[in-house]
């Protein structure tokens, strides 16, 4: 049988990019148990709740929801149990050495199947005070409306009226 290729989007995180100012992401391997992947491949899972620790030199995933695979038996899964993370030697000193600094934690921003293996999307992060979370959906919703408006320009619309010239 042949082995996949490429990317496949599992589960993505959105509100960790609203809630966190995201410094820089690693690509880290999860350990996973056999009903964990084929719950996996089935599209299922949580990243919501999730975040990360260092600890000793291994970097433990907690929070994250993978439900128990529906034809699994006894040998099921606990769906929030901690899973270890793989890195390399100097990526786990880099988040040693930046967590111990205070106000960055690590959160997960996307699971995904690369070439077949499990991957989780790893962020340093700072959290967002709630004027920097106003800030940010009134320059989303201000770069909306005139993308909108260039659109109307371009299409030859006139822009007060909404009609056509």
């Amino acid at each position: 049988m042949a082995r996949e290729r490429g990317r496949a989007l599992i589960a993505a995180n959105k509100k960790a990019r609203h809630d966190y100012f995201i410094e820089q992401t690693f690509e880290a391997g999860v350990v996973l148990s056999g009903t964990e992947v084929k719950s996996l491949r089935a599209g299922r899972a949580s990243l919501v709740d999730g975040w990360a620790t260092v600890t000793g030199d291994e970097v433990w995933l907690h929070g994250v929801h993978i439900p128990e695979y529906t034809q699994g038996t006894w040998t099921n899964h606990a769906p929030r149990r901690v899973r270890k993370l793989l890195l390399h030697r100097k990526e786990i000193d880099k988040l040693v050495r930046e967590t111990k600094e205070g106000g960055v934690t690590l959160v997960p921003l996307s699971m995904y199947f690369k070439d077949g293996y499990a991957k989780v999307e790893l962020a340093l992060a700072k959290g967002k005070k709630s004027y920097d979370k106003r800030q940010t959906l009134a320059k989303r919703d201000s770069d909306r409306e005139l993308a909108r408006a260039m659109g109307r320009r371009n299409k030859g619309h006139d822009d007060a009226e909404g009609g056509r010239r």
